[in-house]
Protein backbone atom coordinates (compact mmCIF):
# COMPACT_ATOMS: atom_id res chain seq x y z
CA UNK A 1 0.00 0.00 0.00
CA UNK A 2 1.51 3.31 -1.14
CA UNK A 3 0.41 6.93 -0.80
CA UNK A 4 0.92 10.10 1.21
CA UNK A 5 0.26 10.01 4.97
CA UNK A 6 -3.52 10.15 5.35
CA UNK A 7 -4.24 8.57 1.95
CA UNK A 8 -6.17 5.74 3.60
CA UNK A 9 -3.65 2.93 3.21
CA UNK A 10 -4.54 1.36 6.56
CA UNK A 11 -8.30 1.54 6.03
CA UNK A 12 -8.14 0.14 2.50
CA UNK A 13 -5.52 -2.42 3.54
CA UNK A 14 -7.89 -3.76 6.22
CA UNK A 15 -10.68 -4.10 3.66
CA UNK A 16 -8.40 -5.88 1.19
CA UNK A 17 -7.10 -8.22 3.88
CA UNK A 18 -10.69 -9.18 4.71
CA UNK A 19 -11.58 -9.66 1.04
CA UNK A 20 -8.57 -11.82 0.21
CA UNK A 21 -8.33 -13.67 3.52
CA UNK A 22 -4.74 -12.62 4.26
CA UNK A 23 -3.14 -10.56 7.06
CA UNK A 24 -2.50 -6.83 6.81
CA UNK A 25 1.00 -6.20 8.05
CA UNK A 26 1.48 -2.65 9.33
CA UNK A 27 4.93 -1.58 10.42
CA UNK A 28 3.38 1.53 11.96
CA UNK A 29 1.19 -0.55 14.26
CA UNK A 30 4.16 -2.78 15.12
CA UNK A 31 6.16 0.26 16.19
CA UNK A 32 3.27 1.72 18.23
CA UNK A 33 2.83 -1.60 20.06
CA UNK A 34 6.56 -1.70 20.78
CA UNK A 35 6.46 1.88 22.08
CA UNK A 36 3.52 1.13 24.36
CA UNK A 37 5.33 -1.95 25.69
CA UNK A 38 8.48 0.10 26.31
CA UNK A 39 10.74 -2.32 24.41
CA UNK A 40 14.22 -1.34 23.21
CA UNK A 41 12.88 -1.18 19.65
CA UNK A 42 9.97 0.93 20.78
CA UNK A 43 12.21 3.42 22.55
CA UNK A 44 14.43 3.70 19.48
CA UNK A 45 11.47 4.13 17.12
CA UNK A 46 9.64 6.68 19.31
CA UNK A 47 11.95 9.62 18.61
CA UNK A 48 11.55 9.16 14.86
CA UNK A 49 7.78 8.62 14.85
CA UNK A 50 6.93 11.57 17.09
CA UNK A 51 9.02 13.92 14.93
CA UNK A 52 7.22 12.66 11.83
CA UNK A 53 10.45 11.14 10.48
CA UNK A 54 11.06 7.72 8.94
CA UNK A 55 12.26 4.87 11.13
CA UNK A 56 15.70 3.72 9.84
CA UNK A 57 15.74 1.05 7.12
CA UNK A 58 17.70 -1.44 9.22
CA UNK A 59 14.89 -1.57 11.82
CA UNK A 60 12.00 -1.66 9.36
CA UNK A 61 13.33 -4.30 6.95
CA UNK A 62 14.38 -6.67 9.73
CA UNK A 63 10.92 -6.59 11.32
CA UNK A 64 9.13 -7.08 8.00
CA UNK A 65 11.36 -9.97 6.90
CA UNK A 66 10.69 -11.77 10.18
CA UNK A 67 6.94 -11.15 9.94
CA UNK A 68 6.62 -12.47 6.37
CA UNK A 69 8.16 -15.77 7.45
CA UNK A 70 5.24 -16.54 9.77
CA UNK A 71 2.69 -19.22 8.76
CA UNK A 72 -0.27 -16.84 8.30
CA UNK A 73 1.55 -15.16 5.38
CA UNK A 74 1.87 -18.33 3.30
CA UNK A 75 -1.20 -17.51 1.20
CA UNK A 76 -0.33 -13.85 0.85
CA UNK A 77 -0.30 -10.55 2.74
CA UNK A 78 -1.13 -6.86 2.52
CA UNK A 79 1.94 -4.77 3.37
CA UNK A 80 1.32 -1.30 4.82
CA UNK A 81 4.12 0.99 5.94
CA UNK A 82 7.00 -0.67 4.13
CA UNK A 83 8.76 0.05 1.87
CA UNK A 84 9.05 3.77 2.53
CA UNK A 85 12.39 4.28 0.78
CA UNK A 86 13.89 2.87 -2.39
CA UNK A 87 16.51 1.13 -0.24
CA UNK A 88 13.71 -0.61 1.67
CA UNK A 89 12.01 -1.54 -1.61
CA UNK A 90 15.18 -3.13 -2.94
CA UNK A 91 15.78 -4.94 0.35
CA UNK A 92 12.19 -6.21 0.30
CA UNK A 93 12.59 -7.40 -3.30
CA UNK A 94 15.70 -9.32 -2.29
CA UNK A 95 14.03 -10.81 0.80
CA UNK A 96 11.06 -12.00 -1.24
CA UNK A 97 13.32 -13.55 -3.89
CA UNK A 98 15.09 -15.42 -1.11
CA UNK A 99 11.70 -16.73 0.04
CA UNK A 100 10.69 -17.70 -3.51
CA UNK A 101 8.00 -15.02 -3.60
CA UNK A 102 7.21 -11.69 -5.29
CA UNK A 103 4.75 -8.84 -4.95
CA UNK A 104 1.65 -9.07 -7.16
CA UNK A 105 0.91 -5.34 -7.09
CA UNK A 106 1.88 -2.04 -5.46
CA UNK A 107 -1.30 -0.03 -4.86
CA UNK A 108 -0.79 3.74 -4.96
CA UNK A 109 -3.75 5.62 -3.42
CA UNK A 110 -3.70 9.16 -4.79
CA UNK A 111 -5.11 12.09 -2.73
CA UNK A 112 -4.31 15.81 -2.58
CA UNK A 113 -2.05 17.09 0.19
CA UNK A 114 -4.80 19.26 1.68
CA UNK A 115 -7.15 16.28 1.88
CA UNK A 116 -4.40 14.22 3.50
CA UNK A 117 -3.76 16.88 6.17
CA UNK A 118 -7.50 17.23 6.85
CA UNK A 119 -7.85 13.47 7.36
CA UNK A 120 -4.84 13.18 9.65
CA UNK A 121 -5.92 16.09 11.86
CA UNK A 122 -9.41 14.56 12.24
CA UNK A 123 -8.16 11.05 13.10
CA UNK A 124 -8.70 9.71 16.62
CA UNK A 125 -7.52 6.55 18.43
CA UNK A 126 -8.98 4.70 21.43
CA UNK A 127 -6.73 4.85 24.49
CA UNK A 128 -8.04 1.50 25.71
CA UNK A 129 -8.20 -0.86 22.71
CA UNK A 130 -6.28 1.04 20.01
CA UNK A 131 -9.15 1.21 17.47
CA UNK A 132 -8.61 4.04 14.97
CA UNK A 133 -11.38 6.27 13.63
CA UNK A 134 -11.23 8.40 10.49
CA UNK A 135 -12.92 11.83 10.34
CA UNK A 136 -13.79 11.57 14.01
CA UNK A 137 -12.75 14.94 15.43
CA UNK A 138 -16.16 15.30 17.13
CA UNK A 139 -16.33 11.71 18.44
CA UNK A 140 -15.35 11.16 22.08
CA UNK A 141 -16.07 7.49 22.85
CA UNK A 142 -14.90 4.27 21.15
CA UNK A 143 -17.73 2.23 19.59
CA UNK A 144 -15.80 -0.99 20.24
CA UNK A 145 -14.98 -0.78 23.96
CA UNK A 146 -16.28 2.57 25.20
CA UNK A 147 -12.79 3.94 25.82
CA UNK A 148 -11.79 7.58 25.38
CA UNK A 149 -10.74 8.71 21.89
CA UNK A 150 -7.67 10.93 21.65
CA UNK A 151 -5.48 12.48 18.98
CA UNK A 152 -2.08 10.81 18.60
CA UNK A 153 1.00 12.99 19.03
CA UNK A 154 1.96 12.40 15.37
CA UNK A 155 -1.53 13.29 14.05
CA UNK A 156 -1.43 17.08 14.40
CA UNK A 157 -1.56 19.33 11.32
CA UNK A 158 1.99 20.54 11.94
CA UNK A 159 3.40 17.02 12.15
CA UNK A 160 1.29 15.96 9.15
CA UNK A 161 2.90 18.63 6.97
CA UNK A 162 6.39 17.56 8.11
CA UNK A 163 5.51 13.96 7.26
CA UNK A 164 4.34 15.03 3.80
CA UNK A 165 7.68 16.78 3.20
CA UNK A 166 9.53 13.61 4.25
CA UNK A 167 7.25 11.55 2.00
CA UNK A 168 8.12 13.57 -1.11
CA UNK A 169 11.84 13.30 -0.39
CA UNK A 170 12.12 9.67 0.68
CA UNK A 171 8.98 7.74 -0.23
CA UNK A 172 7.66 9.19 -3.48
CA UNK A 173 10.57 7.56 -5.41
CA UNK A 174 9.24 4.14 -4.28
CA UNK A 175 6.19 4.72 -6.51
CA UNK A 176 8.48 5.04 -9.51
CA UNK A 177 10.43 1.95 -8.41
CA UNK A 178 7.29 -0.17 -8.76
CA UNK A 179 6.14 1.66 -11.88
CA UNK A 180 9.35 0.60 -13.63
CA UNK A 181 8.75 -2.99 -12.47
CA UNK A 182 5.24 -2.92 -13.96
CA UNK A 183 3.64 -3.62 -10.58
CA UNK A 184 2.13 -0.20 -9.90
CA UNK A 185 -1.66 0.17 -9.61
CA UNK A 186 -2.78 3.81 -9.18
CA UNK A 187 -6.23 4.59 -7.79
CA UNK A 188 -8.07 7.84 -7.02
CA UNK A 189 -8.26 7.88 -3.21
CA UNK A 190 -10.74 10.74 -2.75
CA UNK A 191 -14.41 10.15 -1.98
CA UNK A 192 -16.20 7.64 0.31
CA UNK A 193 -14.18 4.70 1.63
CA UNK A 194 -16.48 2.20 -0.11
CA UNK A 195 -16.03 3.90 -3.49
CA UNK A 196 -12.24 3.94 -3.19
CA UNK A 197 -12.30 0.26 -2.20
CA UNK A 198 -14.41 -0.58 -5.27
CA UNK A 199 -11.86 1.20 -7.49
CA UNK A 200 -9.00 -0.80 -5.96
CA UNK A 201 -10.82 -4.12 -6.36
CA UNK A 202 -11.67 -3.35 -9.97
CA UNK A 203 -8.05 -2.44 -10.74
CA UNK A 204 -6.74 -5.61 -9.10
CA UNK A 205 -9.25 -7.84 -10.86
CA UNK A 206 -8.19 -6.37 -14.19
CA UNK A 207 -4.73 -7.73 -13.36
CA UNK A 208 -6.23 -11.15 -12.65
CA UNK A 209 -6.00 -10.81 -8.85
CA UNK A 210 -9.30 -12.23 -7.62
CA UNK A 211 -9.97 -13.59 -4.12
CA UNK A 212 -10.08 -17.36 -3.80
CA UNK A 213 -13.41 -18.40 -2.28
CA UNK A 214 -11.86 -21.23 -0.26
CA UNK A 215 -9.41 -18.96 1.59
CA UNK A 216 -11.65 -15.96 2.23
CA UNK A 217 -12.83 -15.48 5.82
CA UNK A 218 -16.52 -15.67 6.68
CA UNK A 219 -18.19 -12.55 5.36
CA UNK A 220 -19.72 -10.02 7.71
CA UNK A 221 -21.26 -6.62 7.22
CA UNK A 222 -18.56 -3.96 7.23
CA UNK A 223 -19.52 -0.31 7.22
CA UNK A 224 -16.43 1.93 7.19
CA UNK A 225 -18.60 4.90 8.12
CA UNK A 226 -19.60 3.44 11.47
CA UNK A 227 -16.75 1.07 12.35
CA UNK A 228 -13.16 1.87 13.25
CA UNK A 229 -10.93 1.77 10.23
CA UNK A 230 -7.24 1.14 9.65
CA UNK A 231 -4.42 3.47 10.41
CA UNK A 232 -5.41 5.80 7.60
CA UNK A 233 -1.76 6.03 6.60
Amino acid sequence: MLGVPGAGKGTQGDLLAHRYGVPRISTGEMFRQAMQAGTALGQEARSYVERGELVPDRIVVGIVRERLARPDCRRGFILDGCPRTVAQARALDAALVGMGRALDAAIHIVVSEEEAVRRIAARRVCQRCGAVYQGAAGLRTCRVCGGQLVQRADDTEETARRRLAVYHTDTRPVVEHYRVQGRLVEVDGEGPVSRVFARICEALEKRGLRPEEDVRPERRAYDPATEPGGSGR
